[in-house]
Order: structure tokens, then C-alpha cells, then sequence
């Protein structure tokens, strides 16, 4: 073991107790007995912290980990101090002093953001140590939970004060990204509890070793062929070589289209009186991208001001889209679409487009357009004189059985009372949440390539042929065992679910119509409800609760780290055949 330095324990030391004061200062109520106190401790301990880092940096030149922390401390405090003066030079009022309390959360906010990075970095070396990558990336999302569930039960985070099992539900829903409410997110958390229920969205709609993998290489930090592996693993990508590289550019596209979407948002609610109009559209637009179907108005987005707001509904829609999609079938869109124009324009650098498209872009393109088309149209023949009812035009019917059509697979976001819907319409809504959106995207289901798949092997034994040939490729044999296998195993978790709630909450205090719908929209995690979540009895919301889990990290991946033997056998067992049908 390393030989600890006196000046590291000191600087942890006033880690904590800046952890702890910010924790207080942020998530409790004010007091006015605490007022000089504050202006007192907070710069002194951050004082205190830029020096020791210093003195860390300027004794550790043959530790070069050591003094690169140090480095990488130093940078962002000195930045959070410049920023911090900026702000109270641009408010000054009365008193540099009065106007530094008044102004000092954009220097706590950024110190969360600091030790955020921190704790990446601490996950980043357990999980360089660590063999099996499923479990870590199941732990991360059963961290993020329980520390986002304990900051939403601060004081300063509710309106009024809430137990920690309707926190951890919220927090499980916002980190699953699938919307069903424990409590209303419009009435029941302030301000500030609606930022941690964005930032827990966006943590779990990327998830947490993207973010570490993401923070180490912006940083420059490096990663390790073993990193690499996890990596590879968790984002389902085949190339080992740039796995890094691919990861920061998965999160700036996050960024890039959420700040797009964020704008347009803006400009297609500018005429209502928001109280906070920016907030709202940075929000929604994170909600719909990460596909996490929470909204800050109440009653969703039946609010009559967004009820027909349908420019709003196709900019949400856009951006589910983009999220169900993922990064890899969205870049290999724009890889083709980049490559088709070069070929219009210039005769240069004219290439071949025969094969960017992918056979998994293939199978996720065309299988999303056919079920959002045949959704629409579904919805629309069933609900055409129930819920659509209320829309005068041609073209608001058409937005709204669409815009249900497409939150049904990954969302969760309700223009409409699914109560109000048909019997054929709710069946619907149900096989889509069930499908989901794509994989290695922000979405839940079994995935489209799973049903796909699925679909496409009983043409395959109709026909009599060994494999699944789609143009001039073969499906790999592992690909339709891997689907056949979610999908068995989604539907012995939905059939647990509904049967368990069924004992909690037995009939007549829910249908079961009522309860397939809540248990569907939590393993797919999409967030749609009948209206039942927040009467379910304590028992019922911790199986939602398991349910929503199961659905983000997908049990296969939970059972693959759990089962995985790190043997392997050079022997095969004789093959005997068995009856079916």
C-alpha cells in the first residue's frame, strides 16, 4: 500500500466538510442564524482546498497521477471562483459581501458538478480493477438511484415532505427514464427537485460509465484496453480500437440535439406564460431525447395550452425519436446522408454507398417507420370518436394518434386520458410499450431487432430454412437466441408483475386491464398510466419499482454478469433432437 500523504488527508478531510456544508446549504431550508456562518465557510474551505491542491501539485513530480488530480482540481476551482466574481460583478448590488450570498450558488452548483466528476472518476477506477462489466453497470444505476432518492427527500427538493419510498420510486423512474409518478413533478417538487429528476434522467438515459468514460477522456486522463472491453460491452459496439473516442462523441450528440431541441421548444411555447420558460424547454427537451416522459406542467402535457400545441407535439416527437433510435443507427443515417451528398456535388470524392447502411440500421429503420405508421393508423380508426374527438382538425387527429403512437414505445409523455381510450386502443398501446424502441438507445422493451427478429425466424421455419437471410446477408444464429431469450424472459417479469399486483391490489380496486397497462408501461419504461400509479398500495409500487429496473438493464445483461463463467469447455455434448410439434 501507498504511503498516504499528510496534505491528501487534509484535502479529503475539507472534501467532506464541503460536501457536507453544501448538502445543508442547498437541500435545507434557510436560516437567516446561518447567514455569517456561510459567508465565512464556504471561501475559506475552498481557499483552503486551492492551496493544498497547489502545495500537492508542486511535491508529487514523480507521481504523475497524483499531480495530474492536482492539475485537474486546480483548473476547475479556479474557473469556479472566476465565474463565481463574474456573476457578483454583473448583480452587483448594495455590498460585494451581500451580493456574494445572494450570488453564491453558481459557486455551489458548480462544486456539485466538481464532485460529480469525482465520484466518475472513483467509478472509473473500481471498474478498472473489476472483471465483470454487467455488474458494474447494474451497480452504477443502483447507486445513482439511492443517491438521487435521498437528495429528492431534502426539504428545499419537495414542496411538502415525502417518504423515502415515494423518492426512491421517483428517483428508480427518473434513472429507468420511464415516467410513472409516485408524485405529480409539477406540484409536488420545487424548482430544484425538478433539476435533480433532469439530471437523473439524463444520468440514466446515457448511464453512468458513459459519463465516466466520457469524463476521463475529455480530461485526458486515457483509458485502458480493459476499459475498452466494458465499454464495447455495455454500448454494444464491435470496434474495440476507438471505443473512447466513440463514447465522448455519443454524449455530445446527446448535448448537441437536446440543446437543438431545447430551442426549438422555446420557440413553440414563447407565447405562454411559463414561469420558467428556459427551464421548461431544457427540461422537455432532456425528457423526450432520454425518453423519459416526465414534464414539469401539470397533468403532463393535457394542460389545454399544450393539448394543441402541435408544433410542440412534433418537436417532442422528433427528438423521442432520435433517443429510441441511438447513436449508432442515428450516425449510420448520417453517415449515408453525408456520403449521398458528397456523391451529388463532387465528383472527387464520389464513393460507393452500396454498404454504410448497416443490416442492423436496416432491420431498426424499417421496423420503427412500421410500427409507428401502422400505430398511427391503428389509433387513429380506434380512437378516432373517443380522444380524437376533441381535435376539430384532420391534421390534430393525425398529430395526436402519432404523437401516442411514438411515446407509446419509449416515452411516456400524454397529450391525452389513456383512461378514456378504447378497449382495442389500450391493446395497442400495450403491444408497442411491450416492443419498445431500439437497442442501445435510451429506451426500454424487448426492442425492435428483438421482435424483428422474431417475426422475420417464423417466416425463416415456415419456409423451411436454416437461416434468416435478409438481401445478401445471414443473420448470426446468437442474434435470434438472444431475442427469443428477452423476449420469454419480458414475459415472465410482465406475467409476475400483473399477477403480484393483482394479490396486493385485488379486484375491484383495479381492473386487470388497469394493472397490464401500469406493469407493461413499467418494464418497457415508458411511464403511460391509467391513473392507478399513485393509489397503489405500498407493495404494489415496490414491484413497479423492480419492474422499472429490470426493464432499463434488461435482465439478460443481469443474468449474463451474474451466470458468465470465465472457463471455457473445448468439448461438445452428442446432439439429440426434440419433439415440438
Amino acid at each position: 500500500m501507498p504511503k498516504i500523504k499528510w496534505y491528501s488527508l487534509i484535502i479529503d478531510f475539507l472534501d467532506i466538510i464541503l460536501v457536507s456544508f453544501l448538502f445543508f446549504d442547498i437541500g435545507f431550508t434557510q436560516q437567516e442564524d446561518y447567514h455569517l456562518h456561510k459567508l465565512i465557510l464556504l471561501p475559506s474551505v475552498v481557499l483552503a482546498i486551492i492551496v493544498f491542491n497547489i502545495y500537492r501539485y508542486y511535491h508529487n513530480n514523480y507521481e504523475p497521477l497524483v499531480k495530474k488530480r492536482a492539475q485537474y482540481s486546480l483548473v476547475i476551482l479556479f474557473s469556479l471562483v472566476l465565474i463565481q466574481l463574474l456573476a457578483i460583478l454583473i448583480s452587483y448590488q448594495g455590498s460585494f459581501i451581500s451580493t456574494f450570498y445572494q450570488q453564491r450558488r453558481v459557486l455551489e452548483y458548480g462544486l456539485l458538478f466538481f464532485y460529480f466528476t469525482r465520484v466518475t472518476f472513483l467509478m472509473r477506477t473500481i471498474y478498472r480493477r473489476y472483471f465483470n462489466p454487467f455488474i458494474l453497470f447494474v451497480g452504477s444505476f443502483i447507486i445513482v438511484i439511492l443517491v438521487g432518492a435521498l437528495f429528492l427527500m431534502l426539504p428545499s427538493a419537495t414542496i411538502h415532505p415525502i417518504s423515502f419510498e415515494d423518492a426512491l420510486f421517483t428517483a428508480t423512474s427518473a434513472v429507468c427514464v420511464t415516467g410513472l409518478l409516485a408524485v405529480d413533478t409539477a406540484t409536488g417538487f420545487t424548482l430544484f427537485g425538478q433539476s435533480i429528476i433532469m439530471g437523473l434522467i439524463q444520468l440514466g438515459g446515457l448511464g453512468m460509465l458513459t459519463f465516466t468514460t466520457f469524463f476521463a477522456y475529455f480530461f485526458k486522463s486515457g483509458g485502458s484496453f480493459k476499459e475498452s472491453l466494458y465499454m464495447k460491452d455495455v454500448l454494444g459496439d464491435d470496434q474495440l480500437n476507438d471505443i473512447m473516442r466513440t463514447t465522448v462523441s455519443i454524449v455530445a450528440f446527446s448535448v448537441i440535439v437536446e440543446a437543438i431541441g431545447a430551442i426549438f421548444i422555446y420557440d413553440a411555447t414563447r407565447n405562454l406564460d411559463l414561469q420558467h420558460p428556459f427551464f421548461f424547454s431544457v427540461f422537455h427537451a432532456v425528457s423526450a431525447f432520454c425518453n423519459g416522459g416526465f414534464s414539469t406542467m401539470p397533468g403532463n402535457l393535457q394542460a389545454p395550452e399544450l393539448q394543441y400545441n402541435y408544433y410542440l407535439h412534433w418537436i417532442l416527437m422528433t427528438l423521442i425519436i432520435f433517443g429510441g433510435l441511438g447513436y449508432f443507427i442515428s450516425f449510420n443515417f448520417f453517415k449515408y446522408l453525408k456520403q449521398f451528398i458528397i456523391n451529388l456535388f463532387s465528383k472527387k470524392h464520389k464513393k460507393a454507398i452500396v454498404r454504410i447502411i448497416t443490416l442492423n440500421t436496416k432491420i431498426v429503420g424499417y421496423t420503427t417507420l412500421l410500427l409507428i405508421v401502422l400505430g398511427t393508423a391503428a389509433l387513429f380508426i380506434t380512437e378516432y370518436k373517443t380522444v380524437l374527438g376533441a381535435h376539430d382538425t384532420f391534421f390534430g387527429k393525425l398529430t395526436t394518434a402519432m404523437f401516442s403512437a411514438v411515446t407509446a414505445r419509449t416515452t411516456g409523455f400524454s397529450t391525452v386520458d389513456y383512461y378514456y381510450f378504447s378497449v382495442p386502443g389500450i391493446l395497442i398501446m400495450i403491444l408497442l410499450m411491450w416492443i419498445g424502441a431500439s437497442p442501445a438507445s435510451t429506451g426500454g422493451g424487448i426492442k425492435t431487432s428483438s421482435f424483428a427478429l422474431a417475426t422475420l425466424n417464423v417466416f425463416s421455419i415456415a419456409r423451411n430454412k436454416r437461416y434468416i437471410e435478409i438481401g445478401t446477408r445471414r443473420v448470426a444464429t446468437e442474434a435470434i437466441r438472444r431475442a427469443f431469450a428477452i423476449i420469454i424472459v419480458s414475459l415472465i417479469c410482465i406475467g409476475s408483475g400483473i399477477l403480484l399486483i393483482l394479490i396486493f391490489d385485488p379486484y375491484p380496486k383495479f381492473s386487470l386491464l388497469q394493472v397490464a397497462f401500469e406493469v407493461f408501461s413499467a418494464f418497457g419504461t415508458v411511464g403511460l398510466s391509467m391513473g392507478i400509479t399513485q393509489d397503489l398500495s405500498h407493495a404494489s409500487k415496490y414491484v413497479i419499482i423492480f419492474l422499472m429496473f429490470l426493464g432499463r438493464i434488461g435482465l439478460i445483461n443481469l443474468m449474463s454478469g451474474m451466470l458468465r463463467k470465465l472457463k471455457t469447455h473445448s468439448y461438445e455434448y452428442p446432439k439429440e433432437n426434440i419433439l415440438i410439434n
